[in-house]
């Protein structure tokens, strides 16, 4: 949600989050300039809100605070840089995106989130227990349909946010057979035989029919999409869905959007090592 004036880029923004948070989130939310946070936090026990994301926008830096209801902690970034998903979508030659992806909570991808200070240890906790919990052995893979990426970079400091969805491909074979094995029998009355249409292109790259070991599995489930079986190997594609975030740690708070000061990236404020 937004806190105060924060204009219409970064209204678009917190759309394009809520997004990312479907199907878990208030989606339909309409704030108002009278709302105070104590009017969220009285009705979030009812709603079964169990985290805010409070966006605020100052003449010199856009906040965002994550915030666990009804008594914190509450973490505060500063947003260095981020995108919208209309134009993470428009640098795309072929955007994929379907309102299916979103019936289901993201998978969520902490990466290098193994680093000293108590700072990063509450941080992923936060961060964890915003989404509903994997069980791997009891979940459907057919629900695994997107994923939320929080990469931390050590030589910089910032926390990068991408959201893609998750697709498979037919490995090993050319673009021409995969469009027979994933569609119905194309028109061939311009030629004698299928292999001509196999064939039409003289050269292919590598790209087009090579898929590298890190990036094929073996199905353990049917999954979805057209002739995805169990045991088929298939080749995973990730397709970015947007908004892009870069992100800045620079506050840690042991209550609801204040209390005691428990970290602080540019003043002396730190854990009590006790």
């Amino acid at each position: 949600m937004r806190s105060g004036i924060v204009g219409s880029s970064i209204t678009a923004l917190v759309r394009d989050v809520r997004r990312v948070l479907e199907p878990h989130t208030a989606s339909h939310l309409r704030e108002r300039r009278s709302n105070r946070l104590k009017d969220f936090v009285m009705v979030a026990g009812q709603l079964g809100v169990t985290h805010f994301l409070i966006f605020s926008r100052t003449e010199k830096k856009i906040n965002l605070r994550i915030t666990r209801v009804p008594r914190g902690p509450t973490l505060t970034f500063r947003v260095a840089e981020y995108a919208l998903a209309k134009d993470c979508l428009a640098l795309q030659k072929n955007p994929k995106t379907s309102d299916v992806v979103y019936h289901k909570s993201p998978l969520l991808v902490l990466n290098n989130f193994q680093q000293p200070g108590k700072e990063y240890k509450v941080m992923t906790v936060m961060l964890q227990n915003m989404f509903p919990a994997v069980d791997i052995q009891t979940m459907q893979l057919s629900e695994a349909r997107r994923v939320l990426l929080f990469n931390y970079n050590d030589e910089t400091g910032m926390i990068d946010v991408r959201h893609y969805s998750i697709g498979v491909k037919a490995t090993g074979v050319s673009k021409s057979i995969k469009r027979v094995i994933n569609t119905n029998l194309p028109n061939l009355g311009d030629y004698e035989d299928i292999s001509e249409y196999v064939l039409k292109e003289a050269i292919i790259s590598e790209s087009d029919v090579e898929d590298g070991p890190e990036s094929t599995v073996t199905l353990p489930q049917d999954y979805h999409g057209r002739n995805n079986r169990k045991n088929d190997q298939r080749a995973i594609r990730l397709h970015e869905l947007g908004p892009r975030l870069t992100l800045e740690l620079t506050k840690v708070e042991n209550g609801l959007c204040g209390g005691e000061v428990l970290y602080h990236r540019y003043s002396k404020f730190c854990f009590d090592p006790a």
